[in-house]
């Protein structure tokens, strides 16, 4: 089973066999400002599906990069230091210093996780949150690939974009990873200082023509004020394009399988149904 729960932003539970991973944990509330960096912050318009303490147990936390509304101070306070961060090495250098294990990934560098007879390969790839004077303001961004290896040898690969904006480097992964089950695509078209720094609707549409995975299941993109560009607008445009097909819609809260062969539809995660990751 390889499955993606919801928790909103870029927070979301993935199951991906024997595995459990967290992605960009952000637990603050409604109305709570996410601070940026260099004085920038955005406010919170939604609440996140569930709390730290709700938290199964967890294998890993994939994190993209150390931006307020990926990391934040909830997660900093109550996440549990027990398991693996894979992330960039400017993060993990920070995250080091606040007690977590964290492991700083350089582009196309790995680590393998191992659980019975299971492996989860985990990967660095490029990505690129801001051009020109925003390259500098912003913090270095990672896209991950998953590579889940199941005991008879069957292989599952998922791609999580990051806050990435489109561009060369993405034909780069898709060389290199022609065949992926999956992407988990971080949209919103976000704006800071007059620039776009995630992908909007014509941005993930090129992104889908580029990386051509098999299932799509799109987030964060509504749940700050600086996200500008509406996920119906991403439906509509992928459908005009005709790159729908495998696009995966999933409300926070509830959870959509990532194989491709599956119903898209899953429960929602039930509290309480797996040991909590921390106190």
């Amino acid at each position: 089973m390889h499955r993606l729960t919801f928790v909103g932003t870029a927070t979301t539970l993935l199951e991906l066999g024997a595995f459990t991973v967290l992605t960009d944990p952000n637990f603050i509330r409604r109305g709570q400002r996410a601070y940026l960096g260099k004085g920038l912050w955005s406010r919170r318009l939604t609440d996140p599906a569930l709390t730290p303490e709700e938290l199964p147990r967890l294998d890993a936390v994939v994190l993209s990069h150390l931006h307020g509304d990926h990391f934040d101070r909830v997660a900093r306070r109550r996440l549990a230091r027990e398991q693996p961060v894979l992330t960039t090495p400017a993060a993990a250098r920070r995250l080091g210093s606040w007690g977590f294990d964290a492991h700083g990934l350089d582009t196309w560098a790995s680590e393998t996780l191992t659980r019975d007879e299971e492996t989860l390969r985990v990967e660095s790839l490029p990505g690129i949150h801001g051009r020109g004077v925003m390259r500098g303001l912003l913090p270095p961004v990672m896209g991950t690939l998953l590579e889940h290896r199941a005991a008879d040898g069957r292989t599952r690969r998922v791609y999580l974009s990051g806050d990435t904006l489109t561009g060369d480097h993405l034909d780069a992964i898709a060389e290199r990873y022609p065949e992926l089950d999956a992407a988990v695509v971080h949209l919103g078209g976000t704006r800071v200082l007059l620039h776009t720094v995630t992908m909007d609707a014509v941005q993930g549409v090129d992104f889908l023509r580029r990386i051509r995975p098999r299932v799509t299941v799109p987030v964060h993109h509504d749940d700050y004020r600086v996200f500008r560009s509406p996920l119906s607008d991403f439906e509509a445009l992928a459908a005009r394009e005709g790159v729908a097909e495998g696009l995966r819609t999933v409300a926070r809260g509830a959870s959509v399988s990532l194989d491709p062969g599956d119903p898209d539809h899953g429960e929602g995660w039930r509290s309480g149904s797996g040991a909590p990751s921390g106190p």
